[in-house]
């Protein structure tokens, strides 16, 4: 009995020591507490929103106080068609999306200059299940907004931490 404690206790001292930390969740810098994103869609913000308050952050609702500002220049979601079966339907579809940003500090100065985040994604599009597969497109496209806000807010912890340097 006390030899199991004393590997889980082992066990959780060797997770703690490695930077293992739950995924979504970010340490950042102080200058990161607060980010206000200019532009982008509804459900970019979201996922901004969703990840900042996992990382004890949150969105500004202004430039004033910022510590920084993420600028979407522009964002396109692609769909196209990768094969097709005997009677002429979609059997394979990729989606793309393509993310243009840049950073700046309150009083708009470039800390960054134009970036682009692409991610690409394929799926079966079985024609039995329809509605099923309605569903899994929007939760693949979930994933990418997602994919897409950790890629950035990685970025810009390295721009920030190299700033402080």
């Amino acid at each position: 009995m006390l030899t199991k404690k004393a590997v889980i206790f082992i066990a959780a001292l060797l997770l703690s020591a490695c930077g293992y930390h739950l995924r979504g969740a970010f340490e950042l810098p102080a200058s990161m507490k607060n980010v206000f994103v200019e532009g982008g869609s509804g459900p970019l913000r979201d996922q901004f929103s969703q990840i900042m308050q996992s990382s004890s952050g949150q969105l500004a609702s202004s430039r004033k106080g910022a510590g920084i500002v993420i600028k979407i220049l522009s964002e396109d979601f692609n769909r196209r068609v990768l094969s097709l079966s005997t009677r002429g339907k979609s059997n394979e579809f990729e989606l793309e999306y393509r993310l243009d940003y840049e950073f700046a500090n309150a009083v708009d100065a470039i800390l960054m200059p134009r970036q682009t985040v692409e991610i690409r994604r394929e799926y079966y599009n079985d024609q039995q299940f329809v509605i099923a597969k309605d569903n899994e497109e929007g939760v693949i496209r979930n994933e990418m907004y997602q994919q897409a806000v950790h890629t950035i807010v990685n970025r810009a912890r390295v721009v920030l931490e190299a700033g402080t340097k």
